[in-house]
C-alpha cells in the first residue's frame, strides 16, 4: 500500500523555500535552523536540551537506520523544535509523530546545510501550512541571541545517583549521559536545578561542582553567572559546553555567537598541553573569546576557537566529553573530575 504523501515546506527568514514531505506531527514549528554532521546518534541529538529553540537538520542523508531505543534518549522529550531530513526510516518517523514533533523528509538537506554554512544560522518555520504563512512565522520568531528562552529545561527537583565522593551538577539542561558517566567513575552525583544559588549548591557538601550544558545565549543568564562567580574559589569547579561559557563570563571573559555553530561527532580539537588531537562531539552556537587572561587548554582545529581553559581550581571544555554519541577521546575529562573529588579538598568553605 502506498504511503500518503503530505506536502510540506521549510521556509527561511531570507525567503528561501525548501519543499519536502511531512512525516511527523501536524502543525507548524519555528526556530533557528542549524545542522549536525553526525552520521549516527539521532535519538541523542533530538533529545539534547541544547537544541531548545532550534530546528535541527541532519546532513547525513538517511536518518533512523537502527530504530528508536529509549535508553539512548538524553532527556524526557524531543527538545528540538522541528526535525529536517533527506530520508527518514519509518520507525523513526513514526516515533517523532507520536512525540508531537513536526518533521520533514525529502528536503534537499545538502543545499540547506550549504546555505546555513555560507550565510550563517537563520530563523525558519516548517510544516504543512502555506508558504506565506510559514515565512511570516519565521520572521516572527525571536532570535536566540540576546533573549532568555521561554522553556525551562533540566531538573526541577534535586536527585542523585552513584556512590562515592560527591560531585554536584548544576543542571542547566544536562544530557542524561553526563551524570551517568560521572557515576561510572565512582562518584556520588547530586543533580540540582540550574536556578539554585551558590549557597544552596554548597549546602549539598560537594567535593567539586560541574556546571552542565544547556541551551541559549549564555550572556543573558545573569543568575547562573552570579552563582558560578560565587562558587569560584569555594570549591573545585568544572564546566561543559554552556557551563564552559558561564565560567568564562564569571571570570570576566566575553562570549560571541558563531556563524553556524559546531554540531556533530567528528570535530577535531587540539589539547595544547600534550599536543594530542581529540575527535570530539559538539553542540553549541556560542563560544568564549580568548582574552589572554586564562590558560587556554584546547582549541578547535576547524576555526581556532577556544574549546577549553583552566586555572587555579577550575577547568572547562566546550565539547561534550561524555561521547553520547561519538568517539571516546575526551573521556579523560571525567577522570580528571573524579581524581579531583578523591583528593583532599583544595578550598576551605567560608
Amino acid at each position: 500500500m502506498m504511503q500518503n504523501v503530505r506536502p510540506a515546506h521549510l521556509v527561511l527568514e531570507d525567503g528561501a523555500v525548501f519543499a519536502g514531505s511531512a512525516v511527523g506531527a501536524g502543525g507548524v514549528a519555528a526556530g533557528e535552523a542549524c545542522f549536525t554532521t553526525a552520521m549516527a546518534g539521532y535519538e541523542e541529538a533530538a533529545t539534547d536540551p541544547s537544541y531548545v529553540a532550534q530546528v535541527l537538520a541532519f546532513s547525513y542523508p538517511l536518518v533512523g537506520n537502527y530504530g528508536v531505543d529509549r535508553t539512548r534518549l538524553e532527556s524526557e522529550r524531543v527538545q528540538a523544535e522541528g526535525i529536517v531530513m533527506r530520508r527518514a526510516r519509518p520507525a523513526w518517523a513514526q516515533w517523532l509523530a507520536s512525540q508531537g514533533v513536526v518533521a520533514l523528509e525529502d528536503v534537499d538537506t545538502r543545499a540547506l546545510v550549504r546555505r546555513i554554512r555560507d550565510g550563517g544560522v537563520l530563523r525558519c518555520a516548517l510544516g504543512e501550512a502555506p508558504v506565506e504563512e510559514l515565512y511570516a512565522r519565521a520572521l516572527a520568531e525571536p532570535p536566540i541571541d540576546g533573549r532568555p528562552l521561554d522553556r525551562v529545561v533540566g531538573a526541577r527537583q534535586p536527585y542523585r545517583l552513584g556512590a562515592g565522593h560527591r560531585i554536584t551538577v548544576v543542571d542547566l539542561g544536562t544530557k542524561r549521559s553526563i551524570p551517568r558517566r560521572l557515576a561510572e567513575c565512582g562518584l556520588e552525583v547530586v543533580v540540582v536545578p540550574g536556578s539554585w544559588d551558590a549557597e544552596a549548591v554548597l549546602e549539598t557538601d560537594p567535593r567539586a561542582v560541574l556546571v552542565s550544558n544547556g541551551p541559549g545565549d549564555p550572556a543573558v543568564l545573569d543568575g547562573p553567572i552570579e552563582t558560578v562567580r560565587e562558587l569560584l574559589g569555594q570549591v573545585p569547579l568544572f564546566g561543559i559546553c554552556l557551563g564552559h561559557q558561564l565560567l568564562g563570563l564569571a571570570l570576566g571573559l566575553e562570549t560571541f555567537k558563531l556563524p553556524f555553530g559546531h554540531r556533530g561527532a567528528n570535530h577535531p580539537v587540539r589539547e595544547l598541553r600534550s599536543g594530542r588531537v581529540l575527535v570530539t562531539v559538539q553542540n553549541h552556537g556560542f563560544a568564549v573569546a580568548d582574552s589572554g587572561e586564562v590558560e587556554v587548554t584546547h582549541v578547535s582545529l576547524n576555526d581556532g576557537t577556544v574549546e577549553g581553559f583552566a586555572g587555579d581550581g577550575f577547568a572547562t571544555v566546550q565539547f561534550h566529553p561524555e561521547a553520547a554519541p561519538g568517539p571516546l577521546d575526551a573521556l579523560p575529562f571525567f577522570d580528571l573530575i573524579a581524581s579531583t573529588c578523591r583528593s583532599e579538598p583544595i578550598f576551605a568553605l567560608s
